[in-house]
C-alpha cells in the first residue's frame, strides 16, 4: 500500500490546525478581552463616583428641607405677629427677633446648599464622563463580539470542509499506518507524514543518515520509515 495518502492526509491536518490556530487568536479577541477589563474597571469607577454624587445629592435635598422649613417657620411667626392677636411690644420684639433669625440660619443654609449643588453639579460631570467612557466601550466590544462570531462561522465552514476532506483520504489508508501517523503527529507537533527529498526530512528540515536513505528508498511499498530526528513517517514519492 502507497503511502502517498499520508501526504494529501498531512495536508488537511495542517489546514486543520492552521484553522483552529487561527479561530482561537482572532485579533478581536484580545480586543474583546481589553474591553472586558476596561469595562469591569470603569463600573468600579461608576458605583464610586455615583455613590459620591448620591450621598452630595442627599445632603443638597436635605439642606432643601431645611431652608424650606426654616422659611415655613419664619413665615408662620410673621403671620401671627401681623395677625393682631399679640399686642405685646415685648413678645413683638420677640416675635421680629425670631424671624430675623430664623432668615439669618435660611441663608446660612443656603449658601451652604450652593456650595453642595456646585460639588454635585461637579460628580454629575463626572458620572456623565465616566457613562460615555462605558458606552464607547460597550460599543466596541459589541463589535469585537460581532466581527468574531463573523470570523468564527467562516473558519467553522472551512474546518467542516476539511474535516470531510480528512476523514474522507483516512477511510483509504490502513489503521496500523494511521495510528502510527496520529501518533508521530503528537511528538512532531503536528507533522506525522513529510515527503523525503535527498537526504532531507520535509518535516523537520534536517539532513537523514545515508543508511537510513537508502533503506527508505528501496523498501517495498508500505514499508513504514520514521525519521530519526522528528519521528514523521517519511513518504517516498
Amino acid at each position: 500500500m502507497s503511502l502517498v495518502p499520508l501526504l494529501e492526509l498531512q495536508e488537511h491536518d495542517t489546514a486543520i490546525d492552521r484553522l483552529v490556530h487561527r479561530r482561537n487568536t482572532l485579533p478581536e479577541r484580545a480586543v474583546l478581552e481589553a474591553a472586558t477589563v476596561k469595562l469591569t474597571e470603569i463600573a468600579d469607577r461608576l458605583t464610586g463616583v455615583t455613590a459620591a454624587r448620591d450621598e452630595v445629592a442627599r445632603e443638597e435635598r436635605r439642606l432643601d428641607d431645611e431652608t424650606r422649613s426654616l422659611e415655613d417657620k419664619a413665615k408662620a411667626v410673621e403671620t401671627t405677629m401681623y395677625s393682631g392677636t399679640v399686642n405685646s411690644p415685648k413678645e413683638l420684639q420677640a416675635m421680629q427677633a425670631d424671624i430675623e433669625s430664623l432668615r439669618k440660619h435660611r441663608s446660612d443654609l443656603e449658601d451652604r446648599e450652593l456650595e453642595v449643588m456646585d460639588r454635585r453639579e461637579a460628580l454629575d460631570t463626572d458620572v456623565a464622563a465616566v457613562v460615555a467612557e462605558q458606552a464607547e466601550i460597550e460599543a466596541e466590544a459589541r463589535g469585537a463580539i460581532a466581527v468574531i462570531a463573523n470570523e468564527e462561522a467562516k473558519i467553522d465552514d472551512d474546518l467542516a470542509a476539511q474535516r470531510a476532506a480528512r476523514e474522507a483520504v483516512a477511510t483509504t489508508i490502513d489503521p496500523a499506518t494511521l495510528r502510527l501517523y496520529e501518533g508521530a503527529r503528537i511528538k512532531a507537533r503536528g507533522i506525522g507524514a513529510a515527503r523525503l527529498i535527498g537526504n532531507q526530512c520535509q518535516g523537520c528540515r534536517l539532513t537523514i543518515p545515508s543508511g537510513e536513505v537508502d533503506r527508505a528508498r528501496h523498501a517495498p511499498a508500505g514499508t513504514v520509515t520514521q525519521c530519526d530526528n522528528c519521528g514523521a513517517i517519511l513518504v517516498v514519492e
